[in-house]
């Protein structure tokens, strides 16, 4: 997929890589930009030669926020009309694991589309933060709902409120952060998880995925209740008796997610 104008896509193994393109604007997100995004993880989403996708940014930063000059003129018909986040919606519904590697800044938007991702492994330098009350305006990506889910109430009212950045650091602390890595490690490290992680029996992945997700809203009953389905069905699959075969015979499964 080499269509793209504003973001960089490969693969390596069973592992996707994109990469966002705007280093001279530090990867502000506009709206086409956000648009190249999807399409490619959608693609990757339907690729079965694809297991793990992997998000991050050219230059010196992930993303710096979005495109201010882009919207400083909009009115609220105009978004409305446009509704420009139904595309960020569909980031919810991708199946496969997703996961960030945050270098630099991941703010505003950028920090939205890192909670996008299902993991996030950050350099020790890299920082996080929603500043959009400094500008008069609050984030509208998912960035309140996201962050509270994440570290509770309180704590995420203090830094929306104030717009402060955290540190990687912090943020790992806060349980937003999966790995704190050295910042010249940090690709390599990603991908060394995210090729063990392709290795994983793919219906597995994403039906833990799915049971995951489904335990942020539903009550522990009803959670319980997917999560059990789709126990089930994974007894349905070619990798479920490939894997329990392998395990009674003492040898390495080959899962093909079928």
């Amino acid at each position: 997929m080499n269509e793209f104008l504003h973001i960089q896509t490969r693969t390596e193994g069973m592992v996707a890589i994109i990469e966002l393109n705007r280093p001279h604007v530090l990867n502000a997100l506009n709206r086409p930009m956000v648009t190249e995004i999807v399409h490619a993880i959608e693609a990757y989403d339907r690729n079965d030669d694809v297991r793990v996708i992997v998000l991050t940014g050219k230059g010196r930063a992930f993303a710096a926020g979005a495109d201010i000059d882009e919207m400083a003129n909009d009115d609220p018909i105009t978004l409305d009309l446009l509704n420009q986040f139904a595309e960020w919606d569909r980031l919810a519904l991708i199946k496969k694991p997703m996961i960030a590697a945050v270098h630099g800044f991941a703010l505003g938007g950028g920090f939205e589309l890192a909670l996008c991702c299902d993991l996030l492994f950050a350099s020790e330098t890299a920082e996080f933060g929603f500043p959009e009350v400094n500008i008069g305006v609050m984030p509208g990506a998912g960035g309140t709902q996201r962050l509270t889910k994440l570290i509770g109430k309180t704590k995420a009212l203090e830094w929306l409120w104030t717009g402060e950045r955290m540190s990687a650091k912090t943020a790992y602390d806060l349980g937003i952060v999966n790995r704190l890595i050295a910042p010249e490690l940090l690709m390599e490290e990603t991908m060394t998880f995210a090729e063990k992680l392709a290795k994983q029996p793919p219906l597995s992945v994403r039906f833990i995925k799915e049971a995951v997700h489904k335990a942020v809203d539903y009550s522990l009953y009803e959670g319980m209740q997917f999560e059990r389905k789709n126990f089930y069905l994974l007894f349905a699959s070619a990798d479920q008796k490939e894997g329990m075969q392998a395990f009674i015979e003492k040898r390495k499964p080959k899962f093909q997610g079928k």
